[in-house]
């Protein structure tokens, strides 16, 4: 639990950049106690999840520090005041969409047999909403670096959505065939940029976090 050490941290606000196979919040059972969380308070004891990212996926999360900063930056994350960006490596050549950026919509549900996967549902699915733009194709690798901004946050949306367009992430141990699965250790796909209002001021806090591939 030691060596928590945020990218940013004031009396209401913390920036983590999260490494990827660490979960966000606690699982189920005592193999799954370490956490994010639990390595935020054991440093900020007033520290409290607001989002969540995957424990497949890395990059920047931010936390609140104290119930009225978690309830303000809360109410941004609903009213969709927050933008978050994400860059990752899909299988194959992407096409670039017509305009800059493209954008899926695809309502998703759980795939409740087969939970946690998450499968697209036109009838009972909830609306989710990805754009999409591509930033450069790697010919070695047959892979295509994306940047995503996610304007709805249902679970797994970004790999879905992508899988959908025919372009699984690489190490994708959830959606992606065993051949691309095999082409990274890990799922390559990162939280790069984040921008929050702070919750005690409004102004606009912007973080960014190279990707580590």
């Amino acid at each position: 639990m030691s060596g928590f050490i945020p990218l940013y941290a004031d009396d209401a606000l913390l920036v983590v950049d999260k490494p990827a196979g660490l979960l966000s919040v606690p699982g189920r059972g005592p193999d799954k106690a370490d956490c994010l969380a639990a390595r935020a308070q054991a440093e900020f004891s007033d520290a409290r999840i607001v989002h969540r990212l995957d424990m497949d996926t890395s990059g920047l999360i931010a936390l609140a520090r104290g119930a009225e900063a978690h309830r303000t930056l809360s109410r941004a994350f609903a009213a969709r005041a927050v933008v978050k960006r994400y860059v990752a490596l899909v299988a194959g050549r992407l096409s670039p969409p017509e305009t800059e950026w493209g954008t899926v919509e695809l309502p998703l549900i759980c795939d409740w047999p087969n939970r946690p996967l998450q499968k697209v549902d036109r009838e009972r699915g909830k609306p989710s909403v990805t754009r999409w733009r591509v930033l450069g194709y790697d010919a070695a690798m047959d892979a295509t670096r994306v940047e995503l901004v996610p304007v709805t946050g249902r679970s797994h949306q970004l790999r879905v959505h992508l899988r959908e367009l025919g372009h699984p992430m690489l190490g994708d141990p959830l959606y992606a065939p065993a051949a691309i699965r095999a082409q990274a250790p890990r799922l390559l796909l990162h939280a790069a940029a984040l921008a929050v209002p702070h919750p005690f001021t409004g102004a606009t806090c912007a973080f960014e976090s190279p990707p580590p591939f």
